[in-house]
């Protein structure tokens, strides 16, 4: 299936907003697209790992940068995804293949 420039825009969108990730995934149409589905997974994982990072190293200032940084890092993983790509998130994303969960 060809990758179109809604796939690319909802790809990218769902690593910075994460609820667009599980909305992907929640509409049959959206999510029999690969690319969408595959950065869906993919971002979906990535903002739980930023929620549970937030809570867990939150008591501190200087450990609350941590999941701030990792936010911005998303701002590269969506212009990867608008750009059409396919990336690996390195440790992430061969769990998420040993899963079962991307192809």
């Amino acid at each position: 299936m060809e990758i179109d420039s809604n796939d690319k825009l909802w790809a990218a969108l769902s690593y910075p907003i994460g609820i667009i990730a599980v909305v992907i995934l929640l509409v049959e149409s959206m999510k029999e697209r690969p690319f969408q589905k595959y950065h869906a997974v993919q971002a979906l994982a990535v903002n739980v790992i930023l929620v549970i990072l937030s809570i867990v190293l939150g008591w501190t200032v200087i450990l609350a940068c941590v999941p701030l940084l990792l936010w911005f890092v998303t701002f590269y993983w969506a212009y990867q995804a608008y750009q059409g790509e396919y990336f690996e998130i390195p440790g992430l994303t061969p769990f998420l293949k040993g899963q079962g969960w991307l192809e």
